[in-house]
């Protein structure tokens, strides 16, 4: 039977940093982390953290103006270091490196637990930058000018307290708010920025004129320039919810007017442009755009009330927009059609649109594509693309315009993948929907016992894609095991339809089609029920914790990491009322009617054949909070389950570490539990 929703003994869980829970938390940690991490897994650990940190790793990279910039972390500086070099230094073997900023140095000298966030530039040539910090990994975070010729800090600068938010560049001596910080008249319901200030060099904050503003309970608002145009446009953003936004285009002192766009249609204004994409049919007097449809405007003209629009792109069933990148007057789009990569380039031509194709990328695995300066105006076209698959460590490409890609650096191999395949499957959900999932192991019959490792997500429109993964591809892959991607409903693989099919009330069925997917496993031969481990975080918590309650007979264990789970609570927890739009409202009496179906906090009973299950959350984490996790393992242990047990990493915010160090002991904490459950050695089995 399922509990009365608000009788919860175990609030007291939710206080993140009081005494008797972080004794709890503490308490548990200590017990989880001493049965696990037995002399060979902190071997194992410690074998990840090196990999994780190799000198020969692809650094990342985005240019302004002569330079390309980068933060590297390794094992001598774990927090990091921001540095540049020139593109062209950057294409060699061996590029010297311009260290801007040494964050390590940076945290010893304020006695502070710094962790990186990318920084926001001044739109001239100033070289002023606002470098974000967080404390230990937070979506909070501090932001202070700096100056990228002296590298150093502008005494006197511009300086914003810890908050969730961020700043834009207007010129610059001024910057335009959009933060938390303030009090509760500058803050929304979901935590996050309710106002614009205009704040100007040598003023005060709290002085700071506002210039717009949202109801408070709408998610948050934000703050754009268009810099492309002449003069540069500001823009509005009242981000009502996760999937509806209104936009104003504005001025500094405040004024406004709405572009008159449905609140649900994505859209990007470049050049003189308007480019759209609606998440519903839009029915105009010139004709109706489909979901998922990606249509352009002429800006001005749409403004003034003409409805003309050239398709770009018109989706089907299995062939869906996932992205673009906008550069030097051209969009490029990126599409999954049935899964695979294909990208189109739209570029304006005498009042038409003319399209090509980016050739020369790989046809299967995962590639993705964007523009390689990191701002609009100054792009002159040229594109990155990352490729990889299960079994293909990362290539860097640099594509010039009209040019085939060239390849910039590749990571290196990080593990044996001999003898290893991939292939594609499909689950027939007990809708006959087809849920497509991506398995990778050892070529050769099935064995019918194998070792496997699943995750899955299922939520928010993101899609689940086949990468190289270094932690299961050495601890997992190599050592005999079988990998699973899933690509479930709720996610974004096939476009609006796929997601609104797993949200909601229908988030259940992603939950379904999560099971469905190891009912196969074992219809093609592949495994059995108890040799299944399953894995999922955040949104993937809720999907995890329900196997454990509703289908606990197809998993031999499970992985459950900072997780949504009490899904009575959410919406009062940080920053859970800004998902209502992708799970419902519990203080609706119609929507706690099907939350409570899959709120795995209030569904746990006695006397169940439960597999064991690890929860593990950090405690910095201001998104998710970590009373879901502390709460869940303690009830389940009230309840008898003595394979219930529980993790708590002190830092790293809403992921599993804020260095390299703490990443590999949260990994190899979920890997050796989730081997060991199942009954697995793969110490042996290599």
């Amino acid at each position: 039977t399922v509990s009365a929703p608000d009788d919860d003994p175990y609030l007291w869980l939710e206080d993140i940093e009081g005494a008797r829970a972080t004794a709890w938390a503490d308490a548990e940690s200590a017990k989880t982390r001493d049965a696990i991490l037995t002399p060979a897994p902190l071997q194992d650990r410690d074998t990840l953290a090196g990999l994780l940190d190799r000198p020969d790793k692809l650094p990342m990279i985005g240019r302004r103006g002569q330079y390309v910039y980068n933060f590297w972390q390794d094992a001598t500086n774990p927090r990091g270091l921001y540095r540049r070099t020139s593109l062209g230094a950057f294409k060699s073997d061996a590029p010297v490196w311009d260290v801007i900023l040494d964050v390590d140095a940076l945290a010893t000298a304020d006695s502070e637990d710094w962790v990186w966030q990318a920084p926001v530039v001044a739109p001239d040539d100033s070289g002023r930058v606002m470098i974000c910090l967080s404390r230990g990994g937070s979506d909070a975070r501090v932001q202070r000018e700096f100056d990228l010729t002296t590298c150093r800090f502008v005494a006197g600068g511009f300086v914003l307290p810890e908050a969730k938010g961020n700043v834009v560049w207007w010129d610059r001596d001024t910057l335009l708010v959009a933060s938390s910080v303030g009090g509760d008249a500058f803050v929304t319901t979901s935590g996050y920025a309710r106002t614009i200030r205009r704040w100007h060099r040598g003023t005060a904050l709290a002085d700071a004129p506002v210039i717009f503003e949202v109801e408070a309970t709408h998610m948050s608002c934000g703050v754009d320039v268009d810099r492309a145009a002449t003069p540069p446009t500001l823009w509005f953003i009242d981000v009502i919810g996760f999937y509806d936004i209104a936009g104003y285009r504005g001025a500094l002192d405040g004024t406004r007017t709405r572009i008159e766009l449905p609140t649900d249609v994505q859209w990007e204004v470049h050049r003189g442009w308007l480019f759209a994409r609606p998440r519903k049919p839009w029915t105009l007097p010139t004709g109706t755009i489909a979901r998922d449809q990606v249509v352009v405007f002429a800006l001005d003209a749409f403004e003034r009330g003409n409805r003309y629009f050239t398709t770009l792109f018109q989706p089907t069933d299995r062939c869906v927009l996932v992205g673009w990148t906008l550069g030097n007057g051209t969009i490029t789009l990126s599409i999954l059609d049935n899964l695979a990569s294909r990208f189109e380039c739209w570029t304006p031509d005498d009042g038409r649109w003319r399209k090509s194709e980016l050739a020369g990328l790989p046809a299967s695995g995962v590639t993705h594509v964007w523009r390689l300066d990191n701002e609009e105006h100054t792009s002159n076209g040229d594109l990155l693309a990352l490729s990889q698959d299960p079994l293909t460590p990362p290539t860097l490409s640099l594509i010039e315009a009209g040019r085939a890609p060239v390849v910039l650096k590749q990571a290196p191999r990080n593990f044996d993948a001999t003898g290893l395949v991939v292939q594609q499957f499909e689950a027939i959900a007990a809708d006959g929907e087809r849920i497509p999932y991506t398995v990778t192991g050892p070529a050769g019959a099935p064995t019918g016992d194998a070792p496997v490792y699943m995750r899955g997500y299922g939520g928010f429109q993101v899609s689940e894609r086949p990468y190289y993964n270094t932690t299961a591809g050495k601890f997992w892959l190599e050592r005999g095991g079988t990998t699973v991607v899933t690509n479930i409903r709720g996610g974004g693989e096939f476009g609006v339809r796929w997601h609104d099919a797993g949200r909601r009330e229908k988030k259940i069925t992603s939950h379904d089609d999560f099971a469905a997917i190891a009912s196969d496993l074992v219809k093609h031969g592949i495994t059995r029920p108890d040799r299944i481990a399953a894995e999922g975080g955040s949104n993937g918590g809720i999907l995890i914790s329900n196997m454990l309650t509703r289908y606990p007979e197809r998993f031999g264990a499970l992985f459950c990491t900072i997780p949504l789970i009490d899904m009575r609570r959410y919406a009062k927890l940080l920053a859970g009322a800004s998902w209502i739009a992708e799970y419902g409202d519990p203080e609706k009496p119609e929507d706690w009617a099907y939350l409570q179906r899959y709120s795995a906090y209030h569904n746990v009973e006695t006397g169940k054949a439960y597999p064991p299950i690890l929860i593990a959350t950090t405690r910095k984490d201001d998104r998710v909070h970590p009373g879901h996790a502390r709460k869940f393992a303690a009830k389940l242990q009230a309840l008898g389950y003595a394979q219930a047990h529980y993790f708590e990493s002190p830092t790293g915010g809403h992921g599993y570490g804020k260095d390299t160090k703490e990443r590999a002991t949260f990994s190899m904490l979920g890997l050796t539990f989730l081997a060991r459950s199942i009954g697995w050695d793969g110490a042996k089995a290599s």
